[in-house]
């Protein structure tokens, strides 16, 4: 298939050498249909399947807002958005979604934006208050769709599109199959683009472990001790949960952040930044972070408590064994449980030791910086502040992200104190701003 110049140079940008099989369909279908549903697995790709198509129906030199992509979560919206920006296309994209300031999207929105990526609340509270204007959106993209619906958007969805009235594209994507797409979406005679396969990934390998007792904590603990430090996500049912399971592994020795949405943005961009980044191994969430999460390498998922569907159990392993990479998946069994039907064959069963040892701790820890994209502080200016008033040399120095107000930065652990008071007293680009390890 031969491809425009701006998505080859959009490809570039992402340093990818060649689209999948699932990418190229989604193409193909885009342009011979104004309607298509696009069903590829976890961790395929999907993000760049869509977006081309997107792209391809942009206007240059148009001042108005012409595609709306909608989301589940704030997390999936801001790769999405992440995505697109890293694409360099040169077209103004603004995210929207809950947990910050609805004062700075108001202020991204005065000038439209070619392209509006959000959730369905937020958009649906922008639209109403007159901040995006909808005439002129022409392409819609439904992104897990189905998670959307289930987690109670269909009020807010169904506005949205009937906020549209020049929607003539009509994009819709989901990592399962879906029986029923709502009347409210306008979808005649879709393109199905199928590439579910509704097998177990290859490289991904199924274990149960049994606990003798019903609370599972303490086989919880020998497992993480059994796995070492390897990059783990634990998920649990219900927040209160999750800072059980993660205050109890902390005082047992085991570094580990936890997420969920009742945290504060800041406090969910700290915790998966620290995990991301290597200052935390371990992280407690629940099925929030099923989905939309952008974390590499992550080897092992961990089911503490046993999902409540087939869906929630194949995002979660979706987690893992991403691309090419191989992954583990461990659920724990308690004595009054049974492995769920639809999880055949029967894992395989693993034995925990005896002797236990903790996991080596990580080597880095996690810098919090009061500055970001608004105040112009970039990576360089952060690598360059480091080096000069902090005295670190740049392998002292890991991964970096930049946000709108805040940054956080991995530094090696043993240099952390030193360079903390090396750098109190001292301004980044002509101010002098809050710097301390991260909470």
């Amino acid at each position: 298939m031969e491809f425009s110049e701006q998505i080859e140079q959009s490809l570039r940008n992402l340093n990818i050498e060649a689209l999948n099989e699932m990418q190229v369909a989604s193409l193909e279908a885009n342009q011979q249909s104004n309607a298509v549903i696009l069903l590829s697995d976890t961790g395929s790709g999907k993000t760049i399947a869509f977006l081309l198509p997107v792209l391809q129906l942009l206007k240059k030199g148009s001042k108005v807002t012409q595609a709306m992509i909608i989301t589940p979560s704030r997390e999936l919206a801001l790769q999405i958005d992440q995505v697109f920006k890293k694409m360099g296309t040169g077209f103004k994209v603004t995210c929207c979604y809950g947990g910050h300031k609805r004062e700075i999207e108001e202020n991204n929105l005065l000038q439209a934006p070619a392209l509006i990526i959000g959730t369905p609340g937020r958009l649906a509270d922008h639209i109403r208050r007159g901040n995006i204007t909808t005439a002129d959106i022409e392409t819609l993209v439904l992104d897990e769709f189905d998670k959307s619906l289930e987690e109670g958007f269909e009020e807010e969805m169904s506005f949205i599109v009937g906020s549209l009235p020049a929607l003539n594209k009509r994009i819709l994507t989901s990592a399962t199959e879906v029986v029923k797409v709502p009347g409210f979406v306008g979808l005649k005679d879709p393109v199905r683009v199928n590439f579910l396969t509704g097998e177990k990934k290859e490289m991904l390998a199924i274990q149960q472990v049994r606990s003798t007792e019903d609370d599972k904590k303490e086989a919880l603990f020998r497992l993480l001790c059994r796995i070492n430090n390897r990059s783990t996500i634990i998920f649990c049912n219900q927040r209160e949960f999750v800072e059980q399971v993660n205050t109890f592994i902390k005082e047992k020795g085991i570094v580990s952040v936890f997420y969920h949405g009742a945290m504060e943005q800041q406090e969910r961009d700290a915790a998966l930044c620290k995990f991301r980044n290597g200052t935390s191994n371990v992280l407690v969430t629940t099925d929030l972070a099923a989905r939309g999460l952008d974390i590499p390498n992550i080897r092992y998922i961990v089911h503490f408590q046993l999902p409540n569907t087939e869906d929630s159990y194949t995002h979660r392993n979706g987690r893992t064994a991403r691309q090419e990479a191989s992954g583990t998946v461990v659920l724990l069994v308690g004595p009054k449980e049974y492995v769920p039907k639809y999880i055949t064959p029967e894992p395989e069963l693993i034995t925990l030791p005896d002797d236990l040892e903790l996991p080596q701790k990580p080597v880095w820890t996690t810098l919090f910086i009061a500055a970001g994209k608004k105040d112009k502080v970039n990576k360089v200016d952060i690598v360059g502040f480091l080096t000069n008033k902090g005295e670190l040399k740049k392998e002292d120095i890991g991964l970096i992200e930049v946000k709108d107000f805040f940054s956080f930065v991995a530094i090696r652990k043993s240099k952390a104190t030193h360079t903390v008071n090396l750098i109190k007293n001292e301004k980044i680009k002509g101010k002098k701003i809050k710097i301390d390890v991260a909470k």
